[in-house]
């Protein structure tokens, strides 16, 4: 899947979920060939209805009859993230404070000098400060780390502890 493809759709798209006051949570382009789907995930405060989801795919589907950015033929889901949506940008992090998160770094690390090298985090989130965020652990041992936003594979809301 390119990049370029991906960076293109988020152009295009940007505009139409502004104009209804929602967020772009998450884009995936997956698969190949007559088999690729496109998923958009949007949210807002308060979250979205199926009303709005149903919108924004006409909106989209729309457009891309005229700039068709995706090449072949594709199929078009726009959906909420769900309860446990993805954490990718300083803002998610930001919105979400107080809330149980899991975290998947990239490498083993040992960020709260336990000497026990892991790359899963999970505890309540307490902030985002200069793109390290930070983390209150649910372990019995509990204590709190930071981790920098360059470090994570992906993160995700819990649903709870």
């Amino acid at each position: 899947m390119s990049t370029e493809i991906l960076t293109r759709i988020e152009d295009l798209i940007l505009p139409i979920l502004s104009g209804y006051g929602l967020e772009l949570a998450d884009l995936e382009l997956k698969g190949e060939g007559r088999r690729q789907i496109l998923r958009i995930f949007i949210d807002r405060p308060g979250g979205v209805t199926l009303d709005d989801c149903a919108e924004v795919s006409r909106e989209v589907d729309a457009l891309f009859e005229v700039e068709d950015p995706i090449p072949g033929a594709y199929t078009l889901e726009v959906s909420s993230p769900g309860l446990d949506r993805p954490l990718k940008k300083a803002g998610d992090f930001a919105r979400h404070v107080g809330r149980p998160v899991k975290i998947k770094t990239t490498a083993l690390l040992d960020p709260d000098g336990r000497g026990h090298l892991r790359k899963t985090f999970v505890g309540e989130l307490l902030g985002i400060d200069a793109d390290r965020v930070r983390l209150r652990q649910t372990d019995k041992r509990g204590g709190e780390v930071t981790i920098a936003l360059g470090e994570i594979a992906k993160a995700n809301l819990e649903i709870d502890f």
